[in-house]
């Protein structure tokens, strides 16, 4: 083998090797509680570098972001050269404690991942939540909330172009969208109707086809298996039918349109991340947790992640362990060894390790924030 080629190969091994290396945590700084300071904190992005362990934080930028809503507001490019972050809410003036609507979208570069730039921000609909990249990533899409909108976004030169929007229906409430891995088709999760929405994608044009399907109370967040068959999504209100509140999971067969598996697993399903293998999902379980350590029932009760094996049309239960307060978000390092949780109360990741069977946290590995950890993901987390 010539030089030429051991060159060539050794730059594409190091480039295999650095998908999933970043994890981007999108941090809100303006989620005043009462019992706490009133101090704000700009909002930011921070990027935290999975390569070796423990996972740490190598750098941070300043930009909108917000803890708000489904915490799937962050999507990375599959290169980590660049991230895309939506914020639903900004810093209110008028009334400090209770934040407004934002819809801004904004697009981080990463090629120093120590030194991230704020390239871009630009508009969506209101409560901007949800975004998704195709793979081919020059289409962007994101759930706003208080629009009841799809926002359509075409991507070039890591600058996004609004395109337009796709009109789910009065009350529809999206809080996120994910593509399908062939990027023909996504589904609108939406809170308002729970429902997932399927969307049909033909290059620049996304359009409903009528193929909506009821899932369960306040649908929340999806992730779509890697051989496009199953959606699974959190529905934080619980089944669609009964008075029980507990929160479901729900698992949708994209080929005959159907529900397949509608699961109970525990009050407020917040988050559901699909390993990078897609053998495994976890689930953030909020767990009605006190928000602030001023509050009576503060040290009485945790939040919980959870794993589950995915069959066809089956979860099978297999580690969990306690988290934290006001727990949002999860992210999988790219082996599926580590997995990172955000807690919202305490303003730290929490480091979990994952052997297959067990689920254990690293104590000493817990990362410190100065706002508070809403959203994060890797190149392989959407």
């Amino acid at each position: 083998m010539g030089m030429r080629s051991i060159t060539v190969v050794a730059l594409l091994c190091l480039a295999t090797a650095a998908q999933g290396r970043l994890a981007i945590s999108a941090n809100d700084g303006k989620q005043l509680q009462e019992g706490e300071p009133k101090a704000v904190i700009p909002d930011s992005a921070s990027v935290l570098d999975l390569a070796a362990y423990p996972p740490k934080v190598i750098g941070d930028v300043k930009l909108p972001a917000s803890m708000i809503g489904s915490p799937v507001a962050v999507v990375v490019s599959r290169d980590e050269s660049f991230a895309i972050i939506a914020a639903s809410q900004k810093y209110n003036p008028a009334d400090p404690m209770h934040p407004a609507d934002d819809d801004r979208v904004s697009v981080v570069d990463l090629s120093t991942p120590s030194k991230p730039r704020l390239l871009q921000s630009v508009a969506a609909g209101p409560g901007a939540t949800g975004v998704a990249m195709n793979k081919a990533q020059n289409l962007v899409l994101v759930a706003a909330k208080m629009d009841d909108a799809i926002h359509v976004f075409r991507l070039a030169g890591k600058m996004l172009t609004h395109l337009g929007r796709v009109d789910l229906g009065k009350g529809a409430a999206p809080t996120d969208v994910v593509f399908a891995p062939d990027g023909r088709h996504a589904y609108a999760v939406t809170m308002g109707a729970g429902k997932i929405i399927e969307l049909a994608v033909d290059g620049t044009m996304v359009t409903l086809t009528g193929q909506d399907l009821a899932v369960g109370k306040s649908s929340y967040g999806a992730v779509i298996t890697p051989d496009g068959n199953w959606l699974i999504n959190t529905n934080v209100g619980g089944a669609l039918t009964g008075e029980d509140r507990t929160g479901t999971l729900t698992m949708v067969d994209l080929k005959a349109h159907r529900l397949a598996l509608s699961l109970p697993v525990g009050k407020t399903p917040e988050h559901v991340a699909l390993s990078p293998d897609g053998k495994h999902i976890a689930v953030v379980l909020a767990n009605g947790t006190a928000n602030v350590k001023s509050a009576p029932n503060y040290d009485q009760l945790l939040g919980i992640i959870k794993i589950f094996a995915i069959g066809p049309g089956t979860l099978t239960p297999v580690a969990q362990a306690d988290s934290c307060h006001w727990a949002q978000g999860a992210s999988w390092s790219q082996d599926g060894s580590v997995i990172l949780q955000q807690c919202g109360s305490e303003r730290q990741i929490l480091v979990y390790r994952f052997d297959g069977k067990s689920l254990i946290q690293d104590k000493a590995a817990t990362i410190q924030f100065e706002s508070r950890p809403g959203s994060i993901a890797t190149s392989v987390s959407r």
